[in-house]
């Protein structure tokens, strides 16, 4: 089969397209002939390597999977050869605490597919057969790609984490990303009242597309103030930012009393600093978050069914073109996602 393969860390060119054996489901698990795969900064990581944290390489990357059941392990269960699947990407034990509880980002096993085994990228992925979800109706396996980690990571981090409530306001950086994307209709769908962030006035004006009430330029305004004229004195009740270095200490300023940030990721930076009596003095909550449960992942997938959230992509390329799609995902020149075609959609 065709598959892209990280074998050293590197650039974009260190991607390499080859041909491997076609992978042969175990027991409990399921083949899935791939038809599209969304990537996300999570491939980008994957490529380049993280400082303090091992890989498994060679690895094939690519968590977000759309495609058709092929073959299932002796003992698998809740699909047949030819069903349309979407594949979940949180991977974890199913038997701990964790796991049992509904809350399986905090299972000690837990990895992410293509981070911690083989991903998407690739003509055909084996995965459990807790991970494999039927794909809501009138989705092409293209649009169905560009759902999973993003809502899911967005869902989990304004419901379970942030708690969002309807009238709440909420502020969303990087609004042309896969995760804020999401997170900006999910919180509109939630009744809050977002104002976004985003590097161009024409993210600006998708971002208000997508619901946002009101959307600043970072690179030409200063979202603090804009913060400061859209909640008014009380300030806001919630930051959602995976931005890390540029903007913590900023949205802290912008938060109210009892004021929540949540954050699933720094890509501008791992360190980060503030005057940590604006958090005691405001009684702030600072709230890590990673992906989220597989009944959020079903509730979201019922939601796009309906029509209530829409996988947002920004462009469709082959397979053979990844290199050019993850240069794109490093240079911000995406709004939304980007899914390459593996086999016919």
């Amino acid at each position: 089969m065709r598959a892209v393969v990280v074998r050293a860390h590197g650039g974009p060119e260190s991607l390499e397209l080859t041909e491997l054996p076609v992978p042969e489901p175990g027991p409990g698990e399921i083949r899935i002939r791939v038809q599209a795969v969304g990537l996300n900064h999570l491939d980008v990581w994957v490529r380049k390597g993280v400082p303090g944290h091992v890989f498994p390489l060679p690895i094939v990357p690519g968590c977000d999977v759309a495609g058709v059941v092929d073959a299932l392990g002796a003992g698998a269960t809740g699909a047949a050869a030819g069903d349309e699947v979407v594949v979940g990407p949180l991977l974890t034990c199913g038997r701990c605490r964790a796991c049992r509880s509904r809350n399986e980002p905090h299972c000690r096993e837990a990895g992410i597919l293509g981070e911690s085994r083989d991903g998407g990228c690739a003509e055909y992925v084996v995965v459990p057969q807790a991970n494999v979800f039927p794909r809501p109706r009138g989705l092409d396996a293209t649009a169905a790609a560009a759902v999973p980690l993003t809502f899911l990571t967005a869902w989990h981090m304004l419901r379970a984490r942030a708690r969002v409530q309807p009238g709440e306001r909420v502020m969303i950086h990087a609004a042309g990303s896969g995760v804020s994307t999401a997170a900006i209709q999910i919180a509109t769908l939630l009744g809050a009242r977002v104002l976004a962030t985003a590097g161009s006035d024409a993210k600006c004006a998708r971002a208000i597309e997508l619901g946002a009430e009101q959307a600043v330029n970072y690179r030409s305004g200063d979202f603090v103030a804009e913060a400061r004229r859209f909640a008014g004195r009380d300030g806001l009740d919630v930051v959602l930012d995976h931005v890390g270095a540029e903007t913590f200490e900023r949205s802290l300023r912008c938060l109210g009393r009892g004021g929540r940030y949540v954050t699933c990721g720094s890509t501008s930076g791992h360190e980060l600093k503030t005057d940590f009596r604006l958090v005691f003095f405001k009684s702030l909550s600072i709230l890590g978050s990673t992906l989220g449960s597989s009944h959020e992942l079903a509730t979201i997938l019922d939601l796009v069914t309906q029509g209530r959230l829409k996988p947002v992509i920004d462009a469709v390329l082959p397979l053979e073109r990844v290199a050019e799609a993850h240069a794109r995902l490093e240079a911000r020149e995406v709004f939304g996602k980007l899914v390459l075609t593996v086999g016919s959609a």
